[in-house]
């Protein structure tokens, strides 16, 4: 298991933790790797009934890993191994409950969303902030944005960048558990303990069930915010966020 990860399995509950504390546990295609294949594996195991995904350090991730991404093309995000891991990532059968503390940017966010369930502590920071980069979300952020929180909502977050705080998620409806600073992981798996003396087979069947009525409807968005995202990635837009975040200035785009 890459050093990236740390995970632990026992009584039914497999615990994943980014380990990048750093690089704030930003995404890399590594990590990726890691996480979707550790999930497949957990999701594979009679023994495992509940998957939980947390982050070491003060926060849970903050986003993508901008040097990867700096200088790819179009054709190669079209061509991008991420893309596989992140549908294995949102596939797994098995219930998966996020733990968040501190920022959950970006790719971290729409990991964050993935999840079934996501308990969040009162001053964590969500945000999509890919704008401010000149690119958009790569894994369906704001199609999961729209269907939670309704056109004014999700456009706030989309178009501006904005970030809010965990308790405003929770207000919001989008996450399904607040917990106190800290807190946040007992609070995971205080629920997760609940789901491993459930039922598993109609636990499966009511997340399959759940996503049959909201996924599904979902497919055509996630394709087409996949395919914007691979063709934003060669635009001057984003040469130029990318460079300006990297200098702490303001971009200035020329719509390129």
């Amino acid at each position: 298991m890459s050093s990236m990860l740390i995970t632990e399995a026992g009584e039914g509950l497999f615990h994943a933790r980014l380990n990048r504390p750093e690089a704030h546990n930003a995404l890399n295609t590594a990590l990726l790797q890691a996480l979707s294949e550790a999930f497949a594996r957990a999701d594979d195991d009679p023994s495992i009934r509940v998957i939980l995904i947390s982050g070491t350090g003060e926060h849970f991730a903050a986003g993508a890993d901008i040097n990867e991404i700096a200088d790819k093309t179009e054709a190669e995000g079209a061509d991008d191994v991420r893309k596989t891991y992140w549908r294995q990532l949102q596939s797994v059968r098995k219930p998966v409950i996020a733990a968040v503390e501190g920022y959950c940017l970006g790719g971290g966010c729409e990991l964050a969303l993935s999840a079934d369930l996501c308990v969040a502590a009162d001053d964590a920071s969500f945000g999509q902030p890919e704008i401010r980069l000149g690119l958009i979300p790569g894994a369906g952020g704001l199609q999961r944005l729209a269907d939670r929180l309704g056109k004014a909502r999700a456009m706030r977050l989309a178009l501006l960048g904005e970030r809010i705080s965990g308790a405003t998620a929770y207000d919001w409806g989008l996450v399904s558990h607040r917990a106190d600073r800290g807190e946040a992981v007992t609070t995971a798996r205080s629920l997760a303990e609940k789901l491993v003396k459930a039922a598993p087979l109609a636990v499966e069947a009511s997340k399959a069930a759940v996503l049959k009525a909201t996924e599904d409807r979902l497919n055509d968005g996630l394709d087409w915010e996949r395919r914007a995202f691979e063709r934003l990635l060669s635009s001057q837009d984003k040469i130029e966020g990318i460079t300006a975040f990297r200098e702490k200035r303001r971009p200035t785009f020329t719509g390129q």
